[in-house]
This record gives C-alpha cells, structure tokens and sequence, in this order.
C-alpha cells in the first residue's frame, strides 16, 4: 500500500440530524391472522410496544432533509395501501418521492395492514390504524425538521451469528427452517450518531434475519426480537435505535416459530450484544488511525497514532426504476373463483395473498421496481421495497469492497421475493410466492452496482 492509503476511519457523514419517535402499538381487537396456520385471529396480550422512530437528514439545519422513517410492522399485502399513505406523507410534508424511506422491520408478530382485509374478525379496525400510521408518521417528520441539531453519523461493520440458512432441503422436499448446512449472511452493520460535543443521539442497526421467532401459536403483539435488542442498546448507550432489515429472503434464526417471547428476547440480546461490541471497537467521529512511520526494534513495527479525519457533507438522493421480468401470473378473475372456492384456511390464505399480488402488478410482462440510493457523506444506503436474498447485498458489498454499504429490504412498498436464479428449478416457497421471474434478481443486483459506480464518485 501506498503511505497516504493508511489510514483506518469508521467513515460517515458530518451534517445536521432530527429524532423523533411514537409508539404505534395497535389495539389488540384488530385483525392480526399473519400466518396460514394460526388458529386464532387476533393477539389476546402486548409482549413489547410497537415503534415508529424518523431520522431526518441534511447538510444544514435549514437545507432539504432525506427522512428515514422505520415501524414495527410486517408487510404490505396490498400495494395500493402503501402507495396510499406514503403518498399522504409525502403531499403533507412537501416532500419529493427520493427523500422519504419508510421502512418495515418485517415482524410476523404484528397487525395486518391489508385494507382489503375489511371482512376478516377485526378487520375494521384495518382502515383507521393505517391513517393513524399517516398521522404518526406526518408528526414524526414535523418534530425531526424542527429539531435538528448539528452531529456526526459514523458507521462500522460487525458480525452476529443469529442469522441462519432458512432453506432446508430435507430428502428433497424444502421446507423454510434451519438449515444447519447453509451458508448465512452474518454481515451487521453500525451506525453512531453523536452530538458535536459527543453525545450520543442514535445507534442504527442494519441486519438481515427474518423476526419469526414468534409464530402460528403465538398470542403476543410483538416487534419480535427486534423490541428487546432497541431496549438493550438504549440501555447501554442512552441513544433511540433504529432498526434497518437487510436482504433477509433466506435468513431467519436457527429457533423459530415458537410461542414464548422469552425467545424472542434472547434473539435479540444476542444482537443488542453484537451491536454493543461493534460500538466499542469504533473511533470517535473525526478521529483516524494514522500511519506515522516504523521504529526499528527486534522487527520494524509500524506505528499508528490517532489523527483527525475530516468527515464529508455531503447528501445526494436517487431514485431508479429497474424493469423485472415477471411470471404468468393468470388472471385475477381465476384467482377469485379459487379463492371463493378453497374451503382449505392455510391454502385459502395462500390465494388471498396471491389475488392482492396480482391486483397491484396486473397482467404484464414486467414490473417496474424502484430502487432509492442515497448517499450519506462516505456511505452508501441502498433501499428496495422486495424480498431480495442474501446475495443481493454479498455482491453489491463484493463490487465496493471499500465502501461501506447499507442495503435495506421492504423499504417504500413490498411485492415479494427476489431469490437466486439456481433456485428457481426448485419446488420451494420463495419461489412459488414471487411475482417475478428467473433472472430478475440478477438483473437487480446489475443494475443496482451501475448505478452506484455512478453515484460512489
């Protein structure tokens, strides 16, 4: 290497930041059936509050702000919900479509958020959680304009190993479960926000693994693991913790699928911990480790010395549309009949979800995806409303090896999922639930490195 490459920073962004959070824990009457083989259609108990936390972000207090939104939910069923309210954000904020993300930390322990769910026990109780969500989420970004204070956002890579294969191919026949053979992502990402005068405002935490800790026998209202890991970080630090899902399509913890939240809890101890570590190998904002030059001792040693760092200012938002090949997908007057038909729940539920599919991408060739980049000083963030594979952000951090990465799934609408190409010779859920067709990950992960090797500059 060459003298004025050494130099070792946790890179990030020096500007101004808002913080604001609301609890949108919903009452426990709404319809919350997210899972075909529940027996019961609603939670009988709260295990841990529901959160909406927004982070706004600008290179001054008066300059345009990018705001990221985060909940506790699960995912969009029907497109047009979703579209709705971030449009109703978007008009009462006076926002343009590249400076919002709002992103879902994906539980399969919270309410369903489908308006199309009307008819179901509960389910008039859909309708107005969505415009609460509105209301929550308007005020939230309100607060973040009025009370940004000038700080510093530095991030570092860590590991935790809660993330494991969910693709268990048992004789041939594939299951979604542990799979002790797999391979897994464990790749968690840290992010730091700090006063100017070092007090810390916020920890964000990027991490790809399913919350389905808690499933079909659970009967608690809960943000899954991702509630105890946000209360132990705050603990520690004394800082809000946003919660970012990473490309999880095949990650999930090795025990899931239980009814006791103690489980839950202990999932995300393990990841508050491995936070935590990750924390406290981080320089302080502004500083760098400095290559100063060699003593000569029984070997030449190099000697580093802390140094400044200048951070860069920096914002820039983009916003891309990447078309998708798509499977035939029949048509939606089919898919009705054998819905009305199916007196199976578990496959009755199936064809529900598939009918508002189909509703949201009619019958063309392709769909238009979005995809949101937004650069943050030294650090990419990279959000896309579907479920892609692990191997979306492995390669995309593979092209851009020195750059660190955020990559964000379910951000800004949801579809379904974006797996591997090899996978699609398998009879297996992923494959089956998507929309899209083989290749449409890859086209997504080739798209996405050309557009940020034009942005990274």
């Amino acid at each position: 290497m060459k003298k004025q490459e050494l130099v070792d920073a946790c890179p990030g962004l020096q500007g101004f930041f808002g913080l604001a959070e609301a609890d949108i824990t919903p009452t426990l009457d709404i319809y919350a059936r997210n899972w075909g083989a529940a027996k019961q259609d609603r939670y009988q108990e709260i295990h841990r509050p529901l959160c909406m936390q927004c982070l706004a972000i600008s290179t001054t207090k008066d300059a345009k702000a990018l705001f990221l939104l985060t909940a506790d939910l699960g995912w969009w069923k029907n497109a047009a919900d979703e579209q709705r309210i971030r449009q109703a954000i978007l008009s009462a904020c006076q926002l343009t479509e590249d400076q919002l993300l709002l992103c879902l930390s994906h539980t399969h322990a919270g309410p369903v958020i489908c308006s199309t769910d009307y008819d179901k026990p509960g389910g008039e109780h859909i309708v107005p959680y969505l415009q609460l969500l509105v209301e929550k989420a308007i005020t939230l970004i309100r607060q973040c304009t009025e009370n940004k204070v000038s700080a510093k956002l530095t991030w570092k890579y860590g590991t935790c190993d809660l993330a494991a294969n969910r693709d268990l191919d048992l004789e041939g026949e594939m299951l979604v479960g542990f799979n002790p053979a797999g391979a897994a992502d464990q790749t968690l990402l840290v992010g730091l926000l700090e006063k100017d005068n070092g007090e810390k405002l916020a920890v964000l935490v990027n991490y790809a693994c399913h919350p389905t800790t808690l499933a079909h026998e659970n009967i608690a209202l809960s943000p899954d693991y991702i509630g105890a890991m946000r209360e132990l970080v705050r603990a520690h630090t004394g800082a809000a913790c946003l919660f970012l899902q990473g490309a999880s399509g095949e990650l999930a913890p090795r025990e899931q699928y239980v009814a006791d939240p103690a489980i839950a809890d202990a999932h995300g101890r393990k990841l508050a911990y491995a936070v935590l570590s990750t924390l406290t190998g981080m320089l302080p904002a502004g500083e760098a480790l400095l290559y100063t030059g060699k003593i000569p001792s029984g070997a030449d040693l190099a000697v580093w010395t802390r140094g400044e760092y200048e951070m860069p200012d920096t914002i820039k938002a983009v916003l891309l549309t990447v078309d998708l090949p798509l499977k035939p997908l029949g048509a939606v007057e089919e898919i009705e009949q054998a819905w009305t038909n199916c007196q199976d729940r578990v496959l009755k539920d199936r064809l529900w979800r598939k009918l508002n599919t189909l509703r949201s991408l009619g019958n063309g060739n392709t769909a238009k995806a979005k995809l949101w980049i937004w650069k943050l000083g030294a650090v990419l963030l990279v959000a896309q409303p579907n479920e892609t594979y692990a191997c979306y952000q492995q390669q995309l951090r593979a092209a851009f090896p020195d750059t660190i990465l955020a990559v964000v799934n379910i951000a800004n609408g949801y579809i379904g999922y974006l797996p591997p190409a090899s996978l699609y010779a398998k009879t297996m859920y992923a494959v089956e639930q998507t929309p899209y067709a083989k290749g449409a990950l890859e086209i997504l992960i080739k798209s996405t490195i050309s557009a940020l090797q034009t942005i990274k500059p």
